[in-house]
């Protein structure tokens, strides 16, 4: 049914302004979610949001269709002011089937907005969510407002003129749903056609098929006679510094940070991984930027792809190795030749849930005792985190001038929130970065690979190969003067001092810890370290603007800690430490500077959620009051 003009106008009255939204997209994950929100994500980009997404996958490869374990969903949240968070309810979920119904359903606001493909409520199919009625139909969705659509059929129609077939043409859907919540949000879809043709480049029909799919969700929105309550939302544009902004997650960020790292040094880097969930996908980052000066070699092994990076250290370019908890535990005895030998090498460990295989696609924090005392012998090495996917640039860069400053293995904790989140990131000038200096040995007269820099400890660096510099380093302990062998006991004393001494003084390299929101002293700091920052820090906002006195510090440096950090936290009657493992943070402050430290846990695999930090917040208010 086409509509006038008039009624056209008057349909437009029907819009809702509101600041922000959290959108979910959940369905088989052959439905085509992650591609769905991508393209979502892009377009609320280009329209002028701020956003923050979180893509949150099954852990099998391809789970039996309809399974309430395969569901694969992409959650967005978008608005007019900062958004540092995937956010907390949903206010429109989008259903492909009733396990991604029944699975999402309890994170929906009451009143919100439910898109569902009736199409896909078979029997069978409610069989296997668990349901044993049709929740379309007995009412148990009254307090939602439901868009019932049989997607299905509408895709069927759409695309029928370019005979791909009835399996081919439902894969169409998730373009039609994605035309469909363009319409609700206003978004342009001109982006997302230009991604179509150049993904379906080499197969046109398949091409055309999902454009048409496309433009025919959003013209049902359009056109259709919708029920009540079911309008269009208007988010208002976010203030923006002026500059060039671009999508990315922590991934992008990290590998992008790398490269200009190595870039800023002037030296080659060799990125050696084995593939693991999540952090496959930094090899397949970098693997791709062959105009940088990196290569990138998948071992066999954990083992061997650590010792690939240590060798390309030795002959004087950056190796750097990737992987998970798992992988990481195996890599640890590298890890300390790296120390013994004090080789340069970046470790980047990208948590996820554990332990052993546990759960490899949700996130966690849990690796922060084993990056801090996770090696034989005393074997310190700096360890740092980023807090946001964006952030991951400048830590990994910051990774870079460590390693090669002082000569030593340097741990980047990211986790599986951070590495698949994506977030707007005003791209910066390179202008703005000062070079980090490498100097290798060419003085041969008195040459010892024992030689230090007097300031950072870091031993000389020198190429195998150079005349006069031939040397051996290994892992049997080092004479402190020569370099050479050594099993004097007073020796290994002055060697393991050393080795500890060095990473101690990287705290005058640091900057002091600053308070992220908020006042320098007072009744309440929440702290963290890592993905946490954006659930915190709106949780701290929120508190802030209900008159409660609590600041936010977040924690990039966690070994060694900045020079301040005591004397900051000192300066507060209550310190809580949401962390998403069982307090590893919270015991490492209570140990480092003897504070009453209260931890928040969480181990579900999942993020936290604002409203979360916010509930701690106000319960201790009210056990403080209660003790007063």
């Amino acid at each position: 049914m086409e509509l006038t003009e008039e009624q056209l106008d008057e349909r437009h009255l029907d819009e809702r302004e509101v600041v922000d939204v959290v959108v979910r997209f959940a369905g088989d994950s052959g439905d085509g979610m992650q591609l769905t929100g991508a393209n979502f994500t892009l377009a609320t980009a280009l329209y002028g949001n701020d956003l923050s997404t979180f893509p949150d996958f099954p852990a099998e490869i391809r789970a039996p269709v309809g399974a309430t374990f395969g569901v694969s969903a992409f959650q967005i949240y978008f608005g007019s002011e900062d958004v540092t968070t995937a956010g907390d309810a949903l206010d429109v979920l989008v259903a492909m089937n009733p396990a991604a119904l029944i699975t999402n359903l309890g994170n929906l606001v009451d009143g919100g907005l439910i898109v569902v493909d009736r199409g896909a409520f078979t029997a069978k199919n409610l069989a296997k969510a668990g349901y044993e009625v049709n929740p379309l139909d007995d009412g148990s969705l009254a307090e939602y407002r439901v868009l019932d659509i049989d997607i299905s059929a509408q895709v069927l129609a759409a695309v029928e003129e370019f005979g791909l077939g009835h399996k081919a043409s439902l894969r169409c859907k998730n373009m039609w749903t994605l035309g469909l919540v363009m319409w609700l949000f206003d978004r342009d879809r001109d982006a997302t056609i230009m991604n179509l043709e150049t993904k379906f480049a080499n197969k046109p029909e398949v091409a055309k098929a999902n454009i048409a799919a496309l433009n025919a969700g959003h013209a049902f929105g359009e056109t259709a006679e919708l029920p009540s309550g079911i309008h269009v939302y208007r988010v208002p544009k976010a203030k923006s510094e002026r500059g060039l902004y671009r999508n990315v997650t922590g991934t992008q960020a990290l590998a992008w940070g790398l490269l200009a790292g190595t870039e800023l040094a002037g030296i080659d880097m060799l990125f050696a991984s084995y593939p693991i969930t999540p952090a496959s996908n930094l090899l397949h980052e970098l693997s791709g930027r062959k105009d940088f000066r990196v290569s990138t070699f998948q071992a066999e092994d954990e083992i061997a792809a650590v010792c690939t990076a240590i060798g390309a250290s030795f002959a004087g370019a950056l190796g750097v190795t990737s992987s998970a908890g798992p992988g990481v535990a195996l890599k640890s005895e590298g890890m300390s030749l790296a120390i013994s030998t004090e080789l340069p090498l970046i470790v980047i460990d990208t948590q996820r849930g554990g332990p052993s295989t546990g759960l490899p696609t949700k996130t966690e924090q849990s690796d922060l005792d084993m990056a801090l005392f996770g090696r034989h012998g005393d074997t310190p090495l700096p360890v740092i985190a980023p807090a946001t996917p964006p952030e991951c640039f400048d830590i990994a860069r910051e990774a870079v001038r460590l390693a090669v400053r002082y000569m030593t293995p340097v741990m980047l904790l990211s986790d599986g929130y951070l590495a698949n989140a994506a977030e707007r990131w005003r791209i910066p000038g390179v202008d703005k970065f000062e070079r980090i200096p490498v100097q290798y040995a060419e003085d041969s007269a008195d040459f010892s690979p024992a030689r230090r820099d007097p300031e950072t400890r870091a031993r000389v660096w020198a190429l195998p190969g150079t005349p006069g510099l031939e040397h051996r380093i290994g892992g049997i302990e080092s004479d402190y003067d020569t370099g050479n062998i050594s099993y004097d006991p007073a020796n290994h004393q002055k060697m393991t001092d050393l080795r500890v001494g060095k990473v101690a003084g990287i705290a005058d390299d640091i900057p002091l810890q600053e308070v992220d929101l908020g006042e320098d002293s007072g009744k309440l700091a929440v702290v963290g370290w890592g993905s946490t920052f954006g659930a915190i820090h709106q949780g701290v906002k929120r508190a802030r603007l209900e008159g409660l006195d609590v600041s936010h510090i977040h924690v990039r440096y966690l070994n060694p800690l900045p020079r301040n950090l005591g004397e900051l936290l000192g300066r507060f009657d209550e310190i809580l430490v949401p962390e998403m493992n069982t307090g590893q943070f919270a015991r490492l402050l209570r140990a480092e500077f003897l504070l009453d430290v209260e931890s928040l846990s969480k181990v579900s695999g999942q993020p936290f959620k604002i409203g979360e930090i916010l509930a701690a917040i106000h319960a201790g208010r009210r056990e403080a009051g209660a003790a007063q």
